[in-house]
């Protein structure tokens, strides 16, 4: 008797199939967030997508999805950089986007720009490309000889503006924005090994994480909650965006600089409610929400972005298991203080809300460069003023997007998990603008950085309204525009150094007192000393003489800046020309062999 035909499922089967799949996903999703969230059902979503995905590599077409390359600079930060494979690696394995192949997950790979200078940090970064090769993620090791070539091919384009200029035997530390533009320009050369390919790139930071920290009744929990990569290919798919962003959450993505009058109310309160109670009494933790998640609760002045000032305090949740005393909480929360100069805010974390990434796509008008995503089309547009060095490159960037491309340029629901610091050290790896001495801590040379980057975004946000970069603006309008914001902007920090010179006053006189269950015992005084230290640290870089307020008082390092700014701003129509050229060039010559 004749063996009955074996059936195989058509492509009516298998779309249907498909779609009862991703029905299911959205009920597990529905479910997951359900009036907080249900951690007992992340294993049936995570596996719910493992399944989707052995569907979706069934189909006849073939899967035609977008493949990722994952674009990380680091500099000198193995440890955070480790981390940060591991989470991708993680999620790539917890929602299997694109399936494997041949040991190697088939639509994600990673392109590690190195900038570091440490002999040990440079070999160890390779090593780590090595091992998490092995593991599954295809890794590119593009290191300094690898930059150093690239750009030879490039000599006799004059890339200075973009990418700034660098000796051979010192080219680590250039600083992330012209490490990205120059990993920018690895990839227009990659893009001739992958013709077949529909690309999309997806620029990153080392300190971040493929997570989202969730606030809840038991304190912060960090899950592999959003399967980044699949939300991300179906938005350039079934949208018109040509830049996606995503935000962070956990640490803040701004500099202590600008966080220090919000911190220190928050101290305030915690040291006025301490002396208020019974030290060896159980320690009050605050309810779990996610209020100022979103709305830049940590910044001192969210107003300039067009947040409400927050008026309530923060409250500080004690990290300790169990049910710790007043006592304990007041020593544990002595040793977290100075975390914060090296940028954690412990009181304001930002927290993830849940909102469907689908329903989340919005206009955009600021790049977060550590979650960013574009296609090839978009290389056209690199990170603007990079050798000056500026904080807030990306919203610089991203008011320069949204004048070009409009509502092409979307922000989506698709946080990472920002940790700068590690927890053994409570500092990170390395932090360019911040110099450590034992306990001192002197940020002026990021402060610096960032009251100018604040005076560059503001500048080209209001040159940009009235149609900049489309159209050329004459140099002494440009001029006016920077000398009103820089006027603008200084009165601004005045006032918040104001508010912190007088919460420093009120801290010491809350802290000092006879009075005070602290001061009349000998067990807590390396906790009041940590107190002390962090008040050091805070007049030593916020004070009167300080010399970060200076640096931006002073008339001759504001007419070296001007001159600077101006000549970048002016000179940004003809750095997006030779811009576009090193990238015909790369794409046509495709790389080197």
């Amino acid at each position: 008797m004749p063996s009955p035909p074996i059936s195989h499922p058509t492509s009516l089967d298998i779309s249907a199939r498909i779609r009862a799949q991703e029905a299911h996903i959205a009920e597990l999703e529905a479910a997951l967030w359900d009036g907080g969230l249900n951690e007992s059902i992340l294993a049936d979503y995570q596996a719910a997508f493992r399944e989707l995905e052995s569907l979706l590599g069934t189909r006849p077409e073939g899967d035609r999805r977008h493949h990722f390359v994952i674009v990380i600079p680091v500099a000198d930060s193995p440890k955070q950089l480790h981390a940060c494979l591991d989470s991708l690696l993680t999620l790539c394995r917890n929602y299997g986007y694109g399936g494997m192949r041949q040991g190697l997950f088939r639509k994600v790979s990673v392109l590690l720009a190195d900038d570091s200078a440490d002999s040990g940090s440079i070999e160890r970064n390779r090593e780590i490309a090595r091992t998490f090769e092995q593991s599954g993620i295809q890794t590119e090791y593009f290191g300094i000889d690898e930059q150093l070539g690239l750009m030879q091919r490039l000599h006799a384009l004059d890339l200075a503006a973009i990418v700034g200029v660098h000796p051979r035997n010192a080219f680590g530390h250039k600083g992330q924005a012209m490490m990205r533009n120059i990993a920018y320009l690895k990839l227009a050369e990659m893009r001739s090994q992958m013709p077949g390919e529909r690309c999309l790139f997806y620029t990153i930071d080392a300190d971040q994480q493929f997570m989202v920290t969730v606030a809840t009744p038991q304190g912060a929990r960090s899950l592999y909650a959003v399967n980044h990569l699949y939300h991300l290919d179906r938005i350039f798919d079934r949208t018109e965006a040509r830049v996606v962003t995503g935000k962070v959450v956990g640490d803040p993505p701004v500099s202590p600089a600008v966080m220090a009058a919000t911190f220190l109310e928050d101290v305030i309160s915690f040291v006025r409610e301490m002396a208020a109670c019974d030290p060896k009494q159980p320690y009050r933790q605050p309810f779990a929400d996610t209020r100022g998640s979103g709305e830049a609760a940590y910044h001192d002045m969210a107003e300039m972005f067009g947040f409400r000032a927050e008026a309530e305090v923060y409250r500080y949740r004690c990290k300790l298991d169990g049910t710790p005393d007043n006592a304990t909480c007041f020593v544990e929360f002595s040793e977290r203080l100075n975390r914060f100069f090296h940028g954690e805010h412990p009181t304001r974390i930002t927290w993830y809300r849940y909102q469907n990434v689908d329903d989340s796509v919005q206009p955009a008008r600021t790049v977060y460069t550590g979650n960013y995503v574009f296609g090839m089309d978009a290389l056209e547009w690199f990170i603007p003023f990079a050798p000056l060095r500026l904080r807030m490159s990306g919203p610089t960037m991203g008011r320069l997007l949204k004048s070009v491309i409009g509502d092409r340029f979307v922000s989506a629901n698709v946080p990472m998990l920002h940790r700068r610091t590690l927890e053994a050290t409570g500092q990170s790896e390395f932090r360019p603008g911040v110099v450590s001495e034992q306990q001192a801590v002197a940020l002026c040379d990021e402060f610096e950085r960032q009251f100018f980057g604040d005076v560059m975004l503001f500048s080209i946000e209001g040159l940009a309204v009235q149609g900049f970069p489309a159209s050329q603006w004459p140099r002494r309008l440009v001029a006016e525009t920077l000398d009103r914001v820089y006027s603008d902007m200084r009165k601004k920090y005045h006032t918040r150094q104001e508010l912190i010179l007088d919460r420093l006053d009120q801290l010491r006189t809350l802290l000092r007192g006879d009075e005070r269950w602290w001061n009349r015992s000998a067990l807590y005084a390396h906790a009041l000393g940590r107190f002390e230290v962090f008040v050091e640290n805070l007049e030593r870089n916020f004070g009167e003489g300080s010399s970060c307020r200076a640096r931006i008082d002073s008339e001759a390092s504001w007419a070296a800046w001007r001159e600077r700014q101006l000549a970048a701003i002016i000179g940004l129509h003809a750095d997006q020309q030779t811009w576009l050229q090193a990238l015909d060039v790369l794409s046509r010559s495709g790389p080197e062999r």
